[in-house]
């Protein structure tokens, strides 16, 4: 995946170290540049220091859950306009609402879209 001959960059906030092998294997194959980082905290710095394309966010995580990090990717300069698609196992309304209050694009259960779902909702948010 290309923009102006340039990889698209993703983020991805994941501490299950399965999730996102197979994350960034898939998502490596779509042809997309990925990061991934395995708590909020590191998940801040490297939105930071590489300004991402897009990132995937999972809510529960060490350090800094998937709230607060969101919460403050959205309080900085350099991130607060990088679309965010929380991709969790929490399916609670409650979770839905306060992701998207913080300023979510989207909110994905990873148990309800495959692969190619999950690529295909991240090309929905790029800029054309």
């Amino acid at each position: 995946m290309e923009k102006d001959n340039k990889k698209i960059k993703i983020l991805m906030a994941e501490d299950d170290k399965f999730i996102a092998r197979a994350y960034k294997d898939g998502l490596t194959r779509a042809g997309f540049e990925i990061k991934i980082a395995i708590d909020g905290n590191e998940a801040i710095a490297l939105a930071k220091s590489d300004l991402p394309d897009i990132i995937l966010l999972d809510l529960i995580m060490p350090e800094k859950n998937g709230f607060e990090a969101l919460e403050e990717f959205k309080k900085m300069p350099e991130t607060k306009d990088i679309p965010v698609i929380v991709l969790s196992n929490l399916g609670q309304d409650t979770d839905i609402k306060q992701s998207k209050e913080l300023g979510a694009v989207d909110y994905l259960i990873k148990s309800n879209y495959s692969m190619p779902e999950v690529i295909k909702k991240i090309k929905s948010y790029l800029p054309k």
